[in-house]
């Protein structure tokens, strides 16, 4: 692959290396996934006990749903709620208890992105994103967010609907290149990503912008925790023609995460069933694809057909 690239380098990827991480970024954990962490050490000693959702409910003097939405991580637990909890469950052990407060504590502080004025549904994924292990993603009709270049995200913005202000769109192009700083961390994410020969093909921004995107892309595909693949016009049918999806693992306690999205928005799915259906379909594309040094090559010649 590397030759490949070095024969075809042109002047336009200069200058496109990864700033580096700022250290606030490197040392703070993600308060989306602490609370999901969270929610899957509770939910697990609710199981344990033999317990409902209801019966903690009644002995807490609270909704259902608040134990729900605390256990799937969507609400933050006070040192209360943990308090509480440990009690009912009969944890005593106190580093335990101690590590469920940590927790509980950490999933209420503020993410880098949540300064940004993006939707909510969006902030939970980059929640997410910062702090997983593994993303192995599939695109049909766009280069991924995080490896995507400045122009061509806000090429992408451009064409949204209702408009967005030029202000707005800087933003999202701000937020999606600090979101991509996780690839020069240094233990970054294990990132896959499978994209449809269409991508290539869609003149997002004109020809300088793809011509430059495509160039980041194999520049990219030179780091050793990050492959791609291309997944031919030719292999028809495929069992993900109507979807675009991430799957997300961590390496702690939180539970794998497919983000799927939609025009009507986007799902997160946990159900174990649900998740392994992913994972199935997931490994017929790899095997559908071209190989990453095939897909390489594929990406050099597309790019070097994109001239003006």
């Amino acid at each position: 692959m590397g030759s490949v690239m070095v024969a075809q380098w042109d002047a336009l990827h200069v200058g496109r290396k990864r700033p580096p991480v700022p250290e606030s970024q490197r040392s703070a954990g993600s308060p989306t996934v602490r609370r999901r962490e969270l929610g899957a050490l509770l939910r697990s000693l609710r199981t344990e006990r033999g317990l409902t959702v209801e019966q903690v409910a009644g002995e807490l003097l609270c909704s259902p749903s608040k134990v729900s939405r605390l256990e799937t991580g969507q609400r933050g637990a006070t040192p209360r709620d943990v308090r509480d909890l440990c009690a009912l469950y009969g944890v005593t052990d106190a580093a335990e208890r101690e590590h469920l407060m940590t927790l509980a504590r950490e999933g209420k502080q503020q993410g880098w992105w949540q300064s940004f004025s993006v939707p909510l549904q969006h902030m939970i994924y980059v929640g997410l994103e910062q702090e997983a292990a593994s993303l192995s993603v599939f695109q049909s009709s766009v280069v991924p967010g995080l490896v995507q270049t400045a122009d061509y995200t806000r090429a992408l913005h451009e064409r949204a609907v209702p408009r967005l202000e030029d202000s707005a769109i800087e933003e999202r192009v701000k937020e999606r290149s600090t979101r991509q700083q996780i690839l020069a961390r240094d233990n970054p994410p294990r990132l896959e990503i499978i994209i449809d020969e269409a991508v290539l093909h869609r003149p997002m921004g004109g020809p300088f912008v793809m011509r430059e995107q495509l160039n980041w892309l194999l520049e990219e595909s030179e780091r050793p925790d990050l492959t791609i693949q291309v997944l031919l016009y030719d292999v028809g049918a495929h069992p993900a023609l109507e979807s675009n999806f991430t799957v997300l693992e961590f390496a702690g306690q939180a539970p794998t995460v497919i983000y799927a999205e939609s025009l009507a928005g986007p799902m997160y799915i946990e159900r174990q069933q649900e998740v392994e259906h992913y994972l199935l379909v997931l490994e017929a594309l790899r095997g559908m694809a071209l190989s990453p040094r095939d897909s390489a090559r594929l990406v050099a010649k597309v790019r070097d057909a994109y001239t003006g």
